[in-house]
């Protein structure tokens, strides 16, 4: 679920970067009594994310205005589909126009890219997310995830274990380690181990483990993996993930895949705030 604080810590941030004294042509173009409804118009298909995120910036600065939303979370929509609309304040819609379409954009893009992620890797694999996301965006990055049918990492360092490559390279005994962290963890804990080798799976199951990832493994490797860890573990493939990719890494019988460019290099959807007099 999405947080509500999380929602209005973003849109507060953008708008004291977007307009820290006010939005000046605004007060010198639009009469302060002007009121306006403005349609949040797609211009090319997606998949709807950030209903939510869009009534929080429009009414940032008219706690009044009336907004609006025609899409669920989730649902697929064409070029041309009127998602949202506000009525209000028209010193205010357009004072809060581009930091609404920033975020929406971006989420609308995320769910849409993530949405193809699912449907190219198939039924009985998890797609999920990483950190790799944009500084200060990722609570509304992940649920956009979530919109596109994918699933989460941990939120934060704080969340899980997670041994990666740099944390193993400070490491002589890895089943030693992986006992000592375990005995140090509340059982509620999870704990997962990078491997980027094949003959590095035993040791780091003998430690006990709840999911081993396998990174920029083979496909071959990824099967081969999969048989060794067996059910003792959950099993995570990463590196070397794109939409060419994933169908063929699912069939290796891993549990999860991580992508961070559902995240990290995605591209804003074209969407559009078309506004008209009331």
């Amino acid at each position: 679920m999405l947080d509500r604080t999380a929602i209005v810590s973003i849109v507060e941030a953008a708008l004291r970067e977007d307009s820290p004294n006010g939005d000046l042509t605004s007060l010198v173009f639009v009469p302060a009594t002007a009121t306006a409804t403005a349609d949040l118009v797609a211009r090319e298909a997606g998949v709807f994310s950030g209903a939510e995120v869009f009534e929080v910036a429009m009414t940032a600065i008219d706690p009044s205005a009336d907004v609006k939303i025609f899409f669920a979370e989730g649902d697929r929509f064409e070029a041309g589909d009127v998602l949202a609309s506000v009525s209000g304040s028209a010193r205010a819609i357009l004072r809060c126009e581009r930091i609404a379409l920033n975020l929406v954009q971006r989420m609308c893009a995320i769910a849409a890219l993530t949405a193809q992620y699912v449907e190219a890797a198939g039924p009985g694999v998890r797609v999920v997310d990483t950190r790799k996301t944009t500084p200060g965006l990722r609570a509304i990055e992940r649920h956009a995830v979530r919109c596109g049918g994918g699933f989460n990492h941990r939120f934060s360092l704080s969340d899980a274990v997670m041994a990666k490559d740099n944390h193993l390279a400070l490491v002589e005994d890895l089943t030693a380690a992986i006992k000592a962290a375990r005995a140090e963890l509340p059982h509620t804990t999870h704990l997962e181990v990078e491997v980027d080798r094949i003959d590095q799976i035993e040791p780091v199951l003998a430690g006990g483990v709840d999911t081993i990832m396998l990174d920029n493994f083979s496909l071959a490797d990824l099967s081969e993996g999969v048989r060794i860890v067996g059910d003792r573990a959950l099993v995570e493939a990463s590196g070397g993930v794109n939409l060419d990719t994933i169908g063929e890494i699912a069939k290796t019988g891993v549990d999860i895949i991580s992508v961070g460019a559902l995240t990290h290099s995605v591209r804003s959807l074209d969407l559009g705030l078309d506004l008209r007099i009331s």
